[in-house]
């Protein structure tokens, strides 16, 4: 039995006639609605790598800490020209403000050399575990850890709770990645198998076969490594916040993952927002944070 939370009713007006009117469409956030206000900046950043992708930037609260950390994968489907991680300064610094440090990473996209399988996967888990080799420099606490990735930073961040249980023959193997406990998707898509399959997704399919790669006589299941389902249970809990009126990411994607993961024995739980599209979910001062923020402060404690 799938397990999820719906944050509140839509209040509706029924005229005096009896008449159920239809359902107002909400007005959603546009990307612009994001993007054009101030831009607040980080504290630091990191270079993992030499590539201009291969950073890190650092979010540092006032005070002496340690403090809990967010480790923080920002999406744009993969596609660095659509997204980098700067898209999530706004809820970066609303968390800094609130005492919690973000560790916001970024990592090289399918449309650059060097991404796709196995660079995109490589460079999330570098930027994942140089947190481990950092988090003294920041006075950051990493027993005090919740990953949050949104859209296809949702998968990458499942993903990167899911590294422990690459077998060796892998490509994107490491012996001791950071260790995720509670990971939190904001609209994401982690299933890539589904994502490949479903036109219907705002990502659209062709990506998924960049991101994954053609199979090889080494790598003959391209998603065996990296869609989350096939690497279930995870081992860590699961948040998944969700709006109905996304029209990047079919509502369906969260449904169908949080059912496997519970099959699989993990605890997972879908958040239903209202009134709630994509980039809600990004964008502080919305009821899609605030769900999140909560989320996130249950998490650390």
């Amino acid at each position: 039995m799938i397990r999820f939370a719906i944050l509140a009713l839509v209040a509706v007006t029924v005229p005096a006639t009896g008449q159920n009117p239809a359902p107002a469409t909400p007005k959603l956030l546009t990307w612009p609605d994001l993007t054009q206000r101030p831009k607040p900046t980080p504290d630091a950043t990191v270079d993992y790598g030499a590539d201009a992708m291969q950073k890190i930037d650092v979010w540092i609260p006032q005070g002496k800490g340690p403090f809990p950390v967010v480790l923080m994968v920002h999406g744009g489907c993969w596609t660095t020209s659509i997204a980098d991680r700067s898209l999530m300064n706004w809820i970066a610094d609303d968390l800094r403000k609130d005492g919690v440090a973000v560790w916001n990473i970024d990592y090289r996209g399918v449309d650059l050399a060097g991404g796709g399988y196995p660079g995109t996967f490589a460079d999330a888990g570098s930027a994942a575990d140089r947190l481990a080799v950092d988090a003294r420099r920041f006075n950051l606490d990493t027993r005090h850890l919740v990953a949050v990735g949104h859209s296809a930073g949702g998968h990458l961040a499942l993903w990167l709770a899911a590294r422990r249980k690459l077998p060796a023959t892998s490509a994107l193997h490491t012996k001791h990645p950071l260790r995720i406990r509670h990971v939190i998707s904001l609209g994401g898509l982690p299933d890539l198998d589904a994502t490949a399959a479903d036109a219907t997704n705002g990502c659209g399919t062709e990506v998924v076969a960049k991101l994954v790669g053609a199979a090889t006589p080494q790598h003959p299941d391209i998603y065996a490594d990296t869609s989350v389902p096939r690497l279930l249970p995870l081992g860590a809990k699961q948040d998944l916040v969700n709006g109905r009126e996304d029209r990047i990411i079919p509502f369906h994607m969260a449904t169908d993952y949080v059912a496997k993961a519970e099959a699989a024995g993990d605890r997972a739980m879908l958040h239903i927002v209202p009134a709630t599209g994509h980039v809600e979910l990004i964008a502080p001062d919305t009821a899609a944070w605030a769900e999140t923020k909560r989320l996130i402060t249950t998490a650390l404690k």
